[in-house]
């Protein structure tokens, strides 16, 4: 395991032709996916929900037709959100299989746990159907992702040590953040021994975009590093992570991610100076990381990190207003717009972040509408 490259390929944010989130634009998704593998990269992850189900069926198309099994490992997860019953559960693990075209998975995920999940799980042993998997040689290794306090953290880590991983939210901005608390549920996993893999160290692309105040503070200390390579190499620098996981969206995300993560170098004291500095510079309105788990099920079909990266983006320069509404107009042209939601909550449910996200699109149609 020390030998493995420690960037992973997030499969949550494909290549799409159009607005159509599951029409991947597969020839590009090939040629991203060569490109990983050629550069020495091994680790893919998806999941049973991503891009509307057809992510996995894509990766089976770009890697496993076209790749030798044993160049790569695969990760996806069992989705948890509609508390899927003994049958609906093997139903998706099989499913699963087919749509990845593999005989085992390297890695098996409970997808998003929290505190109220976790009740049922222990009541419909999930942990125990995914370690029987495993003893039947349909998974080699177990774990979950996790969304919530370090306290639920320590207790399913207490009263499952058969868990093997634990996948969790890290990234420079949600270190101390008093929500995600991205240090304490480190340092939790850390303590009872589980490697850790990280997803949205770049906060679903926000740490990229930075504001000029911020970026000009990297900028002047190194100007040959992306703002994404800071956010990136942050958590691959902590001592307990085995693999940061990127969502790449295009082939220069990609050349970029390997380019710095193939003979990767942990950060010094300095960087970690410079990153505190930009940290102090940062606020987004609405801490949102794109992962559009609430836009499955909207029944106003309305793109609701879309709207929230509209509304970002003013509230960091408020000049931009004018800019920013005929961006806004042109996303819900074809859409649900922010004025449409029916405060119905199902998104509410399915958000990591546990935004209330109605409330937060009233915000949106009295600042953009």
């Amino acid at each position: 395991m020390e030998n493995i490259k420690k960037l992973g390929f997030g499969l949550m944010r494909l290549p799409v032709i159009g607005d159509d989130r599951s029409n991947i634009d597969m020839e590009q998704f090939k040629a991203m996916a060569d490109k990983f593998l050629e550069r020495g990269f091994t680790y893919f992850d998806t999941a049973y929900v991503y891009h509307s189900g057809k992510s996995e069926v894509a990766f089976r198309e770009a890697v496993v037709k076209r790749h030798p099994r044993d160049s790569f490992t695969i990760t996806t997860k069992l989705p948890l959100f509609s508390k899927p019953n003994d049958d609906e559960r093997e139903n998706i693990f099989n499913e699963s299989m087919t749509r990845l075209g593999v005989d085992y998975l390297d890695y098996y995920w409970l997808h998003a746990l929290n505190k109220d999940l976790y009740e049922y799980i222990e009541k419909t042993d999930a942990f125990g159907y995914i370690a029987r998997k495993r003893d039947e040689g349909k998974i080699r290794h177990i774990g979950f992702s996790f969304h919530d306090s370090p306290e639920t953290l320590e207790k399913i880590l207490t009263e499952h040590p058969e868990v093997e991983y634990v996948q969790l939210q890290i990234n420079y901005l949600d270190w101390e953040d008093a929500w995600v608390r991205s240090r304490r549920c480190y340092e939790v996993a850390t303590s009872f021994g589980k490697p850790v893999i990280v997803m949205e160290p770049v906060k679903g692309g926000a740490l990229a975009r930075l504001p000029k105040t911020a970026a000009r503070i990297f900028d002047e200390y190194d100007s040959s590093k992306s703002y994404a390579s800071w956010a990136v190499r942050y958590c691959a620098s902590l001592p307990n992570v085995m693999m940061v996981l990127s969502g790449m969206s295009d082939m220069a995300q990609l050349e970029d991610n390997t380019s710095y993560m193939q003979n990767f170098e942990p950060l010094s004291d300095k960087d970690y100076e410079v990153i505190a500095k930009v940290s102090e510079n940062l606020k987004f309105a609405i801490p949102c990381t794109a992962c559009r788990y609430c836009t499955d099920g909207c029944p106003m079909n309305i793109p609701i990190p879309d709207l929230f990266a509209h509304y970002n983006e003013y509230k960091r320069d408020m000049h931009k207003l004018w800019e920013v509404k005929a961006k806004y107009a042109e996303t819900v042209k074809n859409t649900g717009k922010a004025s449409d939601c029916i405060s119905c909550h199902q998104c509410t449910e399915h958000c990591p972040q546990n935004l209330d996200i109605p409330t937060l699109m009233s915000e949106c149609v009295t600042e953009l509408e």
